[in-house]
């Protein structure tokens, strides 16, 4: 140590900072260029690797989109046979209950009034059912043939003031 004082104090302080400076320097160039090797070499292995992941993506996009696209299709069927099996079994218990004399009388009386001999069977009718079923103002044609109403429109398309 007393001999590297020695030294630095026969030159003045200008030139001491201009070694210093130099060696400075020439460290930061050395650390600069082995940082640029270094980033060389990884740019180069990385642009590789770059190329084999976007590779592989592209070959294997295809292949996994139809592969979830079958999966959801496979979805979709299992769905449908679902619904298939229990609509069958629904057409089955009804099949099942047409199969009793007691149910075929029971819907034969609800829905086409059948009547046993001896009974005397009666028709309530809706006052308010008998209005909706009235054709409106505008709907008088309704009972007529269709070609009529269509040429009642051609006619009353041709006067004016209509």
């Amino acid at each position: 140590m007393a001999g590297n004082r020695d030294r630095f104090s026969t030159f003045s302080t200008a030139t001491r900072l201009k070694q210093l400076g130099e060696r400075t320097a020439a460290h930061v160039y050395r650390s600069q260029s082995r940082r640029q090797v270094r980033r060389s070499r990884l740019t180069g292995r990385a642009a590789l690797l770059v190329l084999v992941l976007c590779t592989l993506v592209v070959a294997l996009a295809y292949p996994m989109r139809q592969y979830v696209s079958q999966r959801s299709e496979i979805a979709d069927q299992q769905r449908a046979a679902a619904a298939a099996r229990d609509r069958l079994e629904r057409l089955r218990d009804e099949k099942a209950r047409w199969q009793d004399d007691a149910y075929a009388e029971q819907q034969a009386r609800k829905h086409l009034h059948f009547l046993r001999p001896g009974e005397i069977g009666y028709i309530m009718t809706d006052p308010g059912a008998e209005a909706a079923e009235r054709p409106r103002t505008g709907q008088a044609g309704s009972d007529r043939p269709w070609y009529s109403n269509v040429w009642d429109g051609v006619d009353k398309a041709d006067r004016p003031g209509d």
